[in-house]
């Protein structure tokens, strides 16, 4: 039986939303998905079309949402629509939704950057070398099974995040002497999270089309798709 799979990407350019989608649109359709394409959130207020989703891709950053599409996303995913994504796509969406932020359990709170005397004003200064550390859990999750640590060069996410997320992978922020923070911070990487009958899927490396083509990303991510995806 073929599935249905709802695209929503928009909000800030700087993710490249149309191009970061993209490249998860075959893999979607291979997997037996119907997929369809939206450029706002407000689809979210047409509960029919949501009812007969079974996974919700989001990629938009930042941006905003009404109340009735809020309301009809938590919903949606209560009732058993998935909801899945990556970087500020959905850990750093409708900042201003605190009804959002408890539906996706973790929030972007920054990205360190590198030494001063290194910045020159770009995205680049953003851009660490860092490690992805899967997690006793992750080890023998069906998303992270078989996918041993490994490191990236792009944005390290800090996110602020509640207990009932299942950390499938994290990743260290180590004390520099130019930060304030005086003890090494751990975030979680890697996140699902189960509310009413939906799954959540949340992947925080993803911060241009590049990462998402490292070979361990683009595995996370289309595992996390099928997983976070309505059971037939």
């Amino acid at each position: 039986m073929t599935r249905t799979a709802l695209v929503v990407r928009g909000g800030w350019d700087g993710h490249q939303p149309i191009e970061a989608t993209d490249l998860f649109l075959p893999f979607l359709r291979d997997s037996g998905f119907e997929v369809t394409i939206e450029d706002s959130p407000e689809v979210y207020r047409d509960a029919e079309r949501l009812a007969a989703t079974d996974l919700i891709l989001q990629s938009v950053t930042m941006s905003e949402i009404s109340a009735e599409a809020l309301t009809g996303l938590r919903a949606a995913v209560a009732a058993g629509t998935g909801l899945a994504g990556w970087h500020g796509g959905i850990a750093d969406s409708y900042r201003n939704s605190s009804d959002y932020l408890q539906l996706v359990g973790g929030q972007f709170a920054t990205h360190p950057s590198t030494h001063p005397d290194a910045r020159h004003g770009e995205a680049s200064d953003n851009f660490l070398d860092y490690t992805v550390e899967i997690t006793d859990l992750g080890r023998t999750h069906e998303i992270t099974r078989d996918i041993a640590d490994f490191t990236l060069h792009t944005e390290q996410y800090w996110v602020l995040h509640d207990d009932l997320i299942d950390v499938l992978a994290t990743t260290t922020h180590p004390v520099q002497p130019y930060h304030p923070w005086h003890r090494p911070i751990v975030s979680p990487a890697v996140w699902t999270r189960l509310w009413g009958e939906g799954r959540i899927f949340v992947a925080t490396p993803g911060h241009s089309p590049e990462v998402l083509q490292d070979d361990n990303v683009r595995t996370i991510v289309e595992r996390g798709l099928l997983w976070a995806a309505r059971s037939e």
